[in-house]
């Protein structure tokens, strides 16, 4: 899985889309019932893998990223390991790092270089 992270990038006009959740407990729990649609399909004792970052929003650090990995050992998941993944371009990004980082510290945002990649198994 590989959610938006909240409302960073919108997706879609659509309501039940992730990235149009108003705040971050209603994108907790849509986020919570995909993971429940998705868990019939996964055979037990087989994994599932979460692919996600953090927000920065008016001075404020999200933990996304952990809060997603609670929505799934919430259901019955066993968390296996995580391993951070570096970047410092990404394709949407690419050729912007200058441009990028002098926004950044005009609007005082934080720019995220990582994401998470967590490993849980289905019990």
């Amino acid at each position: 899985m590989h959610p938006p992270y909240y409302d960073i990038i919108k997706f879609s006009e659509d309501k039940s889309d992730l990235s149009n959740a108003t705040n971050v407990e209603e994108f907790l729990l849509k986020f919570g019932a995909i993971v429940e649609k998705a868990t019939p399909f996964l055979e037990e004792g087989r994994y599932l893998v979460l692919v996600i970052g953090d927000k920065y929003s008016s001075g404020e650090w999200i933990p996304l990223g952990f809060y997603c990995m609670n929505e799934v050992l919430k259901r019955g998941y066993v968390f296996k390991k995580h391993r951070r993944k570096n970047f410092e371009e990404t394709r949407g990004k690419r050729n912007q790092k200058r441009t990028l980082a002098v926004s950044c510290a005009r609007r005082r945002i934080y720019v995220f270089k990582h994401e998470y990649v967590m490993l849980f198994k289905k019990t």
